[in-house]
């Protein structure tokens, strides 16, 4: 290992490139340097860190893996990375970073017209123009083919009518990028702030992702122009594709909130005397920690090949709902034990793993249930789709 305080037994920095290791150290600093300072007031106070967004644009961290409009040209291991550092500062900042990259810039890039991109696009990736990813409703999220929300042709426009609910950055979003039944099927469109009848309202009282905006949005008659409307996207696979994109990016995120735990209870242990010696000397936390540092090494291998594969475009979408299933998991297990290796400390928002515990109820809920990314490994083993 090159530092007995970094879980990488297994030398996983040798199997990256010097601008991958230069990209992951670059975000790593920002987070030490500007998120850890203040994501814990932030969570308690039920706030994101907005004055983060032009550092974040500044690093390159919007849209990075494409080449244009502005964007870095990132492979995708190195965005893996960027989502991993981020989420070692709090599942909140990796989800704005995610939405915006993932499930809007990606949208518009894939399926959007030349004008559509030139116009959202260069804004999105400078952190000028923030989106939100409308699909889940208030009366279900895991089966998107029975949305209730509608958009109608009239004339050259469409009327949408529904309500999207849990969509990160709701409030704050200049273009909300809605999942909406057509005559024709599921259809995307590009709802802009601002127009008529369309309004948002924040949900409160969460204790998860309290450093988050999570927002409702409501369609009331909005009349939506056709030039508005994704023309590459058409059914279920648009919103479907969408979510591949941001579920490889928490199946890194989830590894990265094990780690912070894993360091702070390594920490704790190496300072915390009982019974007249620390507690790094006790067999029972010796293998506690080793448990830890297992489950984050397994993890760590299924990202990087993740990603291999993704950069190669081999990846199948059933190997990234098995790494967002292990990995989240492997988050909230290891934030678990830490928080009560930390005791009575360890449930103050002075320490990281009650906050990673918390923000991880949802991480593991939202792109995909756990058991839906169970059902689809187990689809692919079977043939048999048991939804």
């Amino acid at each position: 290992m090159r530092d007995s305080q970094k879980p990488d037994l297994f030398d996983i920095e040798s199997l990256l490139t010097e601008d991958e290791r230069q990209v992951r150290d670059t975000v790593g600093r920002f987070v030490d340097d500007r998120v850890l300072p203040v994501i814990g007031e932030c969570f308690e106070k039920e706030s994101f860190p907005m004055d983060l967004v032009p550092e974040m644009a500044e690093l390159g961290l919007f849209g990075p893996t494409f080449e244009d409009y502005g964007c870095a040209g990132l492979n995708n291991v190195c965005y893996g990375l960027i989502m991993q550092e981020l989420e070692r500062g709090d599942s909140g900042v990796r989800s704005f970073a995610s939405v915006q990259s993932g499930l809007c810039m990606y949208p518009i890039h894939a399926y959007g017209t030349d004008e559509q991109k030139q116009q959202w696009l260069p804004e999105m990736a400078k952190g000028r123009k923030i989106g939100c990813f409308g699909l889940t409703e208030p009366d279900g999220g895991s089966d998107p083919g029975t949305m209730k929300t509608t958009a109608k042709k009239d004339g050259g426009d469409w009327i949408i009518n529904g309500a999207k609910m849990w969509i990160t950055n709701g409030s704050i979003a200049d273009i909300a990028i809605v999942w909406a039944s057509t005559d024709d099927g599921v259809r995307g469109f590009l709802v802009e702030k601002g127009m008529s009848g369309y309004t948002t309202r924040d949900i409160p009282h969460k204790f998860s992702l309290r450093a988050s905006i999570t927002s409702e949005l409501f369609f009331d008659n909005v009349r939506v122009p056709d030039s508005n409307r994704l023309p590459g996207a058409k059914g279920l696979g648009g919103p479907l594709g969408c979510l591949t994109q941001a579920r490889y990016g928490i199946a890194w995120g989830g590894i990265g909130a094990a780690m912070a735990c894993y360091q702070e209870a390594l920490e704790f242990c190496r300072e915390r005397v009982l019974f007249g010696e620390a507690l790094i000397n006790k067999q029972h936390m010796q293998i506690r920690l080793a448990e830890m540092l297992r489950r984050i090494t397994t993890g760590q291998l299924l990202s990087l090949q993740l990603g291999r594969l993704k950069d190669a475009g081999t990846m199948h979408h059933t190997q990234v709902s098995l790494a967002k299933w292990n990995n989240v998991r492997v988050g909230m297990d290891v934030a678990r034990d830490a928080r009560d290796i930390l005791g009575a400390g360890g449930i103050s928002i002075e320490c990281c793993p009650i906050r990673h515990m918390l923000n991880l109820e949802s991480v593991i809920t939202y792109e995909g249930t756990e058991t839906i990314h169970q059902l689809i490994v187990g689809r692919e083993l079977t043939g048999v789709a048991a939804f």
